[in-house]
């Protein structure tokens, strides 16, 4: 609709009497066919305003508070006839000429006819137009056509998001998604300090790189190793301090902030792969895991490590932290084997351990004995770790088994799940021209949120986190956090502040960091 402005005499029409009136016009006009033309074109021009204050008060400024509250008719009839009344009573007080006050009752009375004319009609229109609109709300109003398309669109979303019902609702909420680009290579291990603020990752072609993630994701301290690097691990109470096991039967100990080896030490020559590292939470001690060179050279003959065949000798030995002395060996039953994973508990207590032979070895550490052990899988244990409250341990196997033990009954299996092989190694990247790259699982390949309830595992693009149940019934697939185009082969969760940090690095040296909030039911 076009709004125009009115003229004065228009907008101002309940504010002046009949004599008023008829003086503007006569002012404007010179003859009663003139008159007569003026007036028809007024009346046409105040029909559309009329309409228009019947659903929008006019925006022209006003003086009289009945103008403000005009729209009914029947009381713009009312102003009309005082208007009208005053103006009869009223005396010649604009000085018009006596001559024409026969000629003026006669425009008076055309006038207000025409007036009573004029709104009778825009009541009934006004009616005609408010029907339909009573017609369309009515079936508004009903609960059938209001509710029903609603609850049907949000049956239809809950569907979508938990799987026609037999799911939860989401159990966290991603806050964002980043991507650490600095390694060239495949990823190793990627790790979180104690603090939850810095990032140690550690690449095949021996970068290691340490970047925050505290705000702005920034590199701190990059360097590169002559010989290749097989195993990294945080330093518990000065966790600026790195600990690195290379292959040539070495450990070293970096400096974040100085950026150089604090010292190199000799762990053993006969073997020289320095598999696994764990500090002990108190601070005193870690443990080292050395293993005899593997018994297959090259890593790319297909059916490589079926059944624990890369099984080798290996030593598991205690060092102190303080004077970088070695304290003790522990005994490894049956035989010396190599051990591909290491844990503690939250004290230092306790130390679990996974091995080549599939034998999980749970040892005293303030007896400095195996306390109990059990044969958990077919073939090399690649990961371990305790569960939330210590009452189990968990596992991931070259079978591609995740299992939960209770370790108050040796070799009590709790739960059994079976995984995809994309999520427990070995792992393989193919590109062009026959590339082919295999890559045995040497990082963490499980990771538990702040209660235990959920797990992050790998995944061919990206991590997965699932839902452990209680009654260790299912494995419930909760979040596909994605983004990789290469396979994910270690993770890494941390909880030290109130929102998840998720790490999953790939093999072609890509890095995402998730941040996560739990939704509390």
């Amino acid at each position: 609709m076009v709004h125009h402005k009115l003229p004065h005499y228009v907008s101002n029409m309940d504010r002046l009497g009949d004599s008023e009136l008829t003086m503007i016009s006569s002012q404007r006009t010179s003859g009663s066919a003139v008159q007569s033309q003026k007036t028809t074109g007024f009346l046409s021009s105040l029909l559309p305003q009329s309409k228009k204050v019947a659903t929008k008060p006019p925006q022209t400024t006003m003086s009289s508070p009945t103008q403000s509250t005009a729209g009914l008719p029947t009381q713009k009839a009312k102003e009309i006839l005082s208007g009208t009344k005053e103006a009869k009573s009223m005396p010649n007080v604009l000085g018009i000429p006596p001559a024409t006050d026969a000629s003026m009752v006669q425009q008076r009375q055309r006038r207000l006819q025409e007036r009573k004319e004029l709104l009778s009609k825009t009541q009934s229109q006004q009616s005609i137009e408010k029907k339909p609109e009573t017609v369309e709300a009515e079936p508004e109003l009903r609960p059938e056509t209001q509710h029903d398309p609603v609850d049907a669109l949000m049956k239809g979303v809950k569907g979508n998001s938990s799987g026609g019902g037999e799911k939860p609702e989401q159990p966290f909420i991603v806050l964002s998604q980043e991507e650490y680009g600095e390694h060239h290579s495949s990823i190793m291990h990627c790790r979180v300090d104690c603090s939850g603020r810095r990032v140690a990752s550690l690449d095949v072609d021996g970068v290691i790189k340490v970047w925050s993630i505290d705000g702005i994701m920034q590199t701190k301290a990059s360097a590169i190793s002559k010989s290749a690097l097989l195993s990294l691990e945080w330093a518990t109470k000065r966790d600026r301090l790195l600990l690195l096991g290379s292959e040539v039967g070495t450990v070293r100990l970096y400096d974040t902030e100085a950026k150089k080896n604090l010292c190199e030490f000799g762990i053993s020559d006969d073997m020289p792969r320095i598999l696994s590292l764990a500090c002990n939470p108190s601070g005193t001690s870690f443990v080292c895991s050395a293993a005899a060179p593997s018994s297959i050279p090259d890593p790319a003959v297909p059916g490589i490590g079926d059944n624990g065949s890369n099984q080798v000798p290996g030593r598991l030995l205690l060092w102190d932290t303080k004077t970088m002395k070695q304290q003790l060996q522990f005994s490894l039953e049956p035989v010396p084997i190599a051990v591909n994973c290491t844990s503690f508990n939250h004290n230092g207590n306790l130390l679990v351990t996974g091995a080549a032979d599939g034998v999980i070895r749970l040892f005293d550490m303030q007896q400095h004995q195996c306390a109990m052990s059990w044969e958990a899988h077919k073939g090399e244990v690649y990961s371990v770790d305790f569960s939330y409250d210590e009452n189990a341990v968990y596992s991931i196997g070259e079978d591609g088994k995740f299992i939960q033990w209770n370790i108050h009954k040796s070799g009590q299996k709790v739960s059994e799940y079976s995984l995809p092989d994309d999520a427990t190694g070995p792992f393989m990247l193919s590109g062009y021209s026959g590339y082919k790259q295999v890559q045995f699982p040497r990082g963490r390949l499980f990771a538990f949120d702040s209660e235990g309830n959920y797990m992050l595992t790998c995944s061919s693009n990206g991590g997965v986190i699932y839902k452990l149940n209680s009654d260790g019934s299912t494995l419930e697939n909760c979040l596909s956090l994605g983004g990789h185009r290469a396979p994910v082969v270690t993770v890494d969760w941390s909880t030290a502040v109130e929102c998840g940090t998720c790490l999953t690095a790939s093999m072609d040296g890509k890095i995402r960091l998730t941040t996560l909030l739990a939704q509390k039911s």
